[in-house]
């Protein structure tokens, strides 16, 4: 075993916990792999005809396309065990059955009726397990005039004001990056289920939990939302600026290998500003009293901002940071190679090797918070699809092994390596 897959001795937080993860794509993942982290045992079901379909969207390893070689899906679904499980084959929803028995918890995904079509809603599996937990999380919630419509974070972040505040003044509305709303509404998937565990401990009691995700990324956007309740101001694209700093902004940096270099700059308070001015060596410049108030700095913004980038380009991007930190908020604007590389990211082993069956050793994301006595501990790569199959149906469903040849053999159950739909036509 790696030391990055070494279970300390004290066990993690979330031991002798068991989740049936039948979710897909963004939130319900990234939920489960935390809990799976920190020790939950989490049994991913899909199947090949239906996979999660982060299986089929890249950065593919070595860019060859293939259902098990996505580590967007890798990303997401670190110490899981995957099960191959078809509920429309005969014995299918057999299967659901006994998962819904064995977990404490079940966390879905899919658009409101999905899970009622395989007959397999909260009523339904608590009449065989009378404390369940389940959570449901959507793009609008399961009730309501909008529950049925469509769509991944990306419009619920044109919906949920993000993209109104995102961009330039003179342009059109942009997007913060990616689903936004998967990114943050996992973050309140997990609490609402520590929540739950918690009641369930107390009381003996299950519940279910349905999580909107566009009320739930709401939270992130609080404050323009009271900025209109209380002043009646619309806050719309002001580009890199900000209301209450400057200056604030990217600014640009020496090029470096035939790459623009830039740096994010940010003065909060006037005792900043004169920190800064200090730390540029004092030009002539600052030394203008139009720049000594805030006030005064973003009345005369634009002319701030060009002196500003005449400095900063004079020098490295990684030079003015260490110049101004941690005196002055300041920092390179990086890309992918520049934090895989990172000193502060590399001495903290943020990002660990793991041996995957297909990709073979790829380096995988680690957790946000490092707890002393019962830390994270990636234990496992991603599945590839079915690849725990055998194992779950046995070591935790209790089905011989003639039984798993018969469900294998019907369909209802799936095992790796599975038909891939990205291989060529024979």
């Amino acid at each position: 075993m790696s030391e990055s897959s070494a279970v300390p001795e004290g066990g993690r937080i979330f031991n002798g916990v068991k989740i049936w993860d039948v979710a897909w794509v963004g939130v319900g993942p990234l939920t489960t792999r935390y809990l799976a982290d920190y020790g939950a045992t989490v049994v991913h079901t899909e199947t090949v005809k239906n996979p999660d379909v982060l299986r089929l969207a890249g950065p593919f390893r070595n860019g060859v396309k293939g259902i098990d070689n996505s580590h967007f899906f890798g990303g997401f679904n670190t110490s899981k065990l995957g099960l191959g499980l078809n509920y429309t084959a005969p014995r299918g929803k057999e299967i659901a059955h006994r998962l819904a028995v064995w977990a404490d918890i079940v966390v879905e995904s899919f658009s409101p009726g999905v899970m009622a079509k395989f007959g397999l809603t909260y009523d339904a599996l608590r009449e065989i397990n009378p404390q369940l937990i389940m959570l449901s999380t959507s793009m609008n919630g399961q009730t309501g005039p909008r529950s049925k419509f469509a769509g991944f974070g990306t419009v619920m972040a044109a919906m949920a004001g993000f993209s109104e505040v995102t961009g330039w003044p003179d342009r059109n509305p942009g997007s913060p990056y990616g689903a936004y709303t998967d990114f943050v509404a996992q973050r309140l998937c997990a609490t609402a289920l520590i929540a739950a565990l918690d009641h369930r401990r107390r009381t003996g009691h299950g519940q279910y939990i349905d999580l909107s995700q566009y009320e739930g990324s709401l939270q992130w956007n609080a404050p323009t939302m009271l900025d209109f309740a209380v002043n009646g101001r619309i806050a719309t694209r002001m580009g890199n600026r900000h209301t209450s700093c400057a200056p604030h902004g990217i600014y640009p940096s020496q090029p470096e290998d035939g790459r623009e270099r830039w740096v994010a700059i940010a003065v909060e308070t006037d005792e900043e500003w004169r920190t800064l001015v200090e730390l540029m060596g004092s030009p002539a410049w600052a030394s203008d009293p139009i720049y000594a108030t805030l006030r005064g700095r973003k009345q005369h913004e634009d002319q701030l901002d060009a002196h500003l980038s005449a400095w900063t380009a004079q020098q490295r991007n990684i030079e003015t940071f260490y110049l101004l930190q941690p005196r002055v908020a300041a920092a390179p604007v990086n890309d992918a190679r520049d934090v895989i590389n990172d000193p502060q990211v590399r001495y903290r082993q943020y990002l660990r090797p793991l041996e995957h069956t297909v990709m073979g050793t790829t380096l995988y994301e680690g957790n946000q918070a490092e707890m002393s006595v019962t830390p994270a501990v990636m234990t496992k790569a991603a599945p590839c699809l079915g690849e725990n199959t055998r194992d779950v149906l046995s070591g935790m469903l209790g089905y011989s092994d003639e039984e798993i040849d018969s469900l294998l053999a019907d369909g209802s159950a799936e095992a790796y390596p599975v038909p891939d739909p990205f291989a060529p036509p024979a």
